[in-house]
């Protein structure tokens, strides 16, 4: 199985976790922290559909001198050089952005808490980011358009 398959399956199984999580677990048990692991579940999915996208079209093209594959930069390899060929909108990288970087600061926090049905992700430099359910869920409707969009254009360069 090719790199680029590994990682797309990968970003499948991620999105299906997150997504189970969001619709089924979540509802079930209402436990507020679960948002943050969805939001990792969300963000290990698009880095995966990313790595997908570097690794597949690395594969289908020659690259020239300036567009050289950088695997230690992926994402800003993928945002300047790939996103308009997969049709994504300023709105789909913004989002996609938003959800690395709450990623991130989740990663790097002081702490997190709960307040009003709301989880807060306090930063070290006092910075706070406020995540709801609706929120995470329109997280998860960006991976799964970035997914869908993905294998469109992957089915049309094979086939």
């Amino acid at each position: 199985m090719d790199k680029f398959q590994q990682s797309l399956n990968q970003s499948i199984r991620h999105l299906q976790v997150a997504d189970h999580m969001t619709y089924v677990t979540y509802p079930l048990i209402n436990e507020k922290r679960l948002l943050l692991k969805i939001i990792e579940e969300i963000n290990a999915s698009i880095t995966n559909c990313i790595n997908a996208i570097l690794e597949f079209e690395f594969k289908n093209k020659k690259p020239t001198q300036s567009s050289v594959f950088k695997k230690t930069e992926p994402t800003a390899t993928f945002f300047k050089k790939y996103f308009k060929d997969y049709s994504l909108t300023e709105n789909h990288i913004k989002k996609i952005q938003e959800i690395i970087e709450i990623s991130n600061r989740h990663k790097e926090s002081a702490m997190e808490f709960v307040r009003n049905e709301k989880i807060v992700i306090l930063s070290n430099s006092l910075g706070t980011k406020i995540l709801d359910i609706q929120q995470v869920k329109g997280y998860l409707l960006i991976a799964k358009e970035l997914l869908l969009k993905v294998n469109q254009r992957m089915d049309k360069i094979t086939n």
